[in-house]
């Protein structure tokens, strides 16, 4: 599986939904506070762990990414081994029109109280994420299909969307799932070693104790 690493540019941009740096180099450049404010603080992106950890993993995925599904049960891993870890994600629909739809039934499903669990049950699915079997999923997990489907057209859904768009263009990003801790991108399925490597490579950029 390919992976890449790269720090972060600094070049300036201003976007629709805040100022971004307008590419990623592989140069030794840090992350500008405004990027990692909208990357790190989104109050539409779902949080797992320690919300107020001291080291911030943001993961870049799609519902119909085989690789972001392997990834699952290394994430709960991570979390469960790093008390501190805080880690963001970013549903990033980049496989199309059915992989949108997941994507915003499952951050609509946070005004439920369920996300988590139908995230992991998206995540744990055989086949593709579409509107049939998500919300088939969505009923499973015990979600009221009438109000999901309301709260999938609210601002913060779209929002969620766009935002990880903006940030995956600006960025440089290759597709998913992308890894970001500190100032430094991975690109690909990664083993357990590898996330918590990148992890200590954050606290260490940030100089995070």
């Amino acid at each position: 599986m390919l992976t890449r690493r790269f720090i972060l540019a600094s070049a300036g941009a201003t976007a629709a939904l805040g100022a971004l740096p307008a590419s990623a180099a592989e140069r030794d450049n840090p992350m500008p506070e405004d990027l990692r404010k909208s990357l790190e603080r989104d109050p539409t992106a779902p949080v797992l762990g320690n919300g107020g950890g001291n080291i911030t993993l943001s993961e870049f995925f799609d519902y119909n990414c085989q690789y972001c599904r392997k990834m699952l049960p290394l994430m709960s891993q991570l979390v469960r081994e790093d008390p501190q870890l805080r880690l963001v994600y970013r549903e990033w629909p980049v496989f199309g029109a059915d992989s949108e739809f997941a994507a915003k039934a499952s951050l609509a499903s946070l005004q439920q109280g369920k996300y988590w669990q139908f995230h992991a049950a998206l995540m744990s699915m055989k086949g593709r994420a579409e509107e049939a079997s998500v919300m088939r999923i969505a009923r499973q997990v015990g979600l009221d299909e009438a109000r999901l489907r309301e709260d999938m057209q609210g601002e913060a859904p779209e929002r969620h969307v766009t935002m990880s768009f903006l940030l995956g263009d600006h960025m440089g990003l290759r597709g998913t799932p992308s890894f970001i801790c500190g100032d430094e991108v991975v690109f690909g399925e990664m083993d357990i070693q590898e996330l918590r490597d990148l992890v200590a490579r954050g606290r260490k950029t940030l100089g995070v104790a």
